[in-house]
């Protein structure tokens, strides 16, 4: 099956609905089109067990969503997972970025430079209020003895870029706050 063309403009959201539904994931980064493989079976361990996790935690008005296309203007960014509020239109074709408070990826070898640098910037610029990233490869910037997987928790700043908050490597627990009281361990998360 051909690949629909992209407008002269670049690619949009509208773009999306013509895309063959073949495995493949689909978004739209700065007006680009990026494809991808779907998530590994131990990053799907991961967002599985965290999607759990933040459910049972999450007080009532908020919803965990895995695999949902975030709407920011004519992009279409797919986190790992979402945490929402507000009222969700079920039929729709995302989530408005508004209603997000926290998106979350997994990084893998194929999404590595979108997860730590592109999509970490569009969520920022867009308002999302918190982003956690996930490592569950060895990474530049490891830290000697640190164990696998780490959890990197930023909190949006003032200048609409991210702050570090907490750094958790496997085998610790740390709570956080926002976008609500949440104990997390990422040894938790990948037995």
């Amino acid at each position: 099956m051909a690949m629909p063309g992209r407008g002269s403009d670049g690619w949009t959201v509208a773009d999306l609905d013509r895309m063959p539904e073949n495995g493949l994931r689909y978004e739209v980064l700065n007006g680009q089109l990026v494809v991808s493989a779907p998530p590994r079976l131990r990053d799907q361990r991961l967002i599985k067990r965290l999607d759990r996790a933040l459910e049972d935690a999450k007080p009532d008005g908020f919803e965990v969503l895995p695999g949902v296309g975030v709407l920011v203007g004519e992009d279409e960014p797919i986190p790992d997972l979402i945490v929402v509020t507000g009222p969700i239109d079920w039929d729709g074709r995302g989530i408005p970025v508004e209603q997000v408070q926290l998106a979350v990826e997994v990084v893998s070898k194929s999404t590595t430079l979108q997860d730590r640098m592109v999509k970490p910037v569009l969520y920022a610029e867009a308002g999302i209020p918190n982003y956690w990233r996930f490592e569950l490869n060895a990474f530049k910037g490891q830290l000697p003895g640190e164990s696998l997987p780490v959890a990197f928790v930023h909190s949006l700043g003032g200048d609409r870029s991210y702050e570090p908050t907490h750094r958790i490597p496997a085998g610790e627990k740390v709570t956080v706050r926002t976008p609500f009281e949440f104990t997390l361990d990422p040894a938790a998360l990948l037995p």
